[in-house]
C-alpha cells in the first residue's frame, strides 16, 4: 500500500474516536461553512454542528501520532541524542523522519487491515461512515490494547463514570472503549519509552562519569568533559552498530 493511502487509512482510523461520540455520530457529513444571502452580498458563517470539527482539526496530527507507535519511537530517539550530548546532531528533521518511517513499518499490518476492511469498502459505498469507522477502530484498538498496561487501562476505565469497569475485558477488544484506551495507551507508551531510554543512555552516563573523574584527577578542571566524552560516545555507538541495535530493539518491542 502506498504512503498516501496509508496516511488516509490512518486518518479514517482516527475518525473512529470521533464517531464513537454521540455528538459526532449523529451526522455522517457536516458542512464546514454556511453561505447565506446578506446585505451587499453573501454572508459566510460557521454552522454550530461543524464547530467541533474545526476545533479538532489543529490537533489531528498529534492525535493521529498518539494512537500509533510514534510516541515510543520518537521519545527513545530524542533520549538517545540527549545521552550522546549532541544538541543538534542528528537534527530534529532526521529524527522525526526516522520515527515516522519506523511507525509506518510497525503499524503496516494494522493499516493494511483497516484499508481492506474499512477504507476500501467505504470508498466503494458498501459501508457508511459510522460503520467504516467502527471497522477501522477494531485493528487499531487491538494494536493499542497489546501495548497498554492493565493498571493504566484501569485508571481511565474506573475514572470515567460512564464506563462500567465490570464490562471491560482486556481480552475482548470490543469491550474496551476507545475513549479510555487512547489515553491509557499513550501513558503506557511513555513509560515504556522512558524504560528503553534509560537503558540506552546508561552506557553514555558511565562514560561521562569516567571522563569527568579522569579530568579532575589530572587537574584539567577547565576543560569541558563534553569535549572529551562526545568522541568516545560516538566511537562506542558506532563500534557496537548502535543504530542497527536500537532500531531492531524498537521494532521488536511491539
Amino acid at each position: 500500500m502506498k504512503l498516501p493511502a496509508m496516511l488516509l487509512v490512518a486518518g479514517l482510523s482516527l475518525l473512529a474516536l470521533a464517531a464513537s461520540l454521540p455528538a459526532f455520530a449523529a451526522e455522517t457529513s457536516v458542512p464546514l461553512l454556511n453561505v447565506t444571502p446578506g446585505a451587499g452580498g453573501q454572508v459566510i458563517g460557521v454552522p454550530g454542528a461543524s464547530l467541533p470539527w474545526l476545533l479538532l482539526f489543529p490537533f489531528l496530527p498529534a492525535l493521529l501520532l498518539a494512537f500509533t507507535a510514534f510516541t515510543r519511537i520518537a521519545v527513545v530517539l530524542f533520549l538517545l541524542r540527549q545521552g550522546l550530548g549532541s544538541q543538534s546532531a542528528p537534527p530534529n528533521l532526521v529524527l522525526m523522519g526516522l520515527a515516522v518511517l519506523l511507525t509506518i513499518f510497525v503499524m503496516s499490518p494494522a493499516l493494511k487491515t483497516i484499508n481492506a476492511e474499512a477504507y476500501q469498502p467505504y470508498l466503494a459505498g458498501s459501508l457508511s461512515f459510522n460503520a467504516a469507522a467502527e471497522q477501522a477502530a477494531t485493528p487499531l484498538k487491538s494494536f493499542m490494547l497489546r501495548q497498554t498496561r492493565a493498571e493504566d487501562l484501569s485508571l481511565f476505565t474506573e475514572g470515567d463514570p460512564s464506563i462500567d469497569p465490570a464490562t471491560v475485558d482486556p481480552k475482548r477488544v470490543e469491550s474496551v472503549p476507545l475513549a479510555a484506551l487512547a489515553p491509557a495507551f499513550l501513558t503506557s507508551e511513555l513509560k515504556t519509552a522512558f524504560q528503553i531510554g534509560f537503558m540506552v543512555i546508561l552506557p553514555f552516563l558511565v562514560i561521562d562519569l569516567v571522563v569527568a573523574a579522569v579530568l579532575t584527577a589530572l587537574g584539567m578542571i577547565m576543560l569541558p568533559p563534553q569535549l572529551v566524552s562526545l568522541p568516545l560516545k560516538l566511537l562506542l555507538f558506532v563500534t557496537v552498530d548502535g543504530w542497527h541495535l536500537l532500531v531492531g530493539s524498537l521494532i521488536g518491542s511491539f
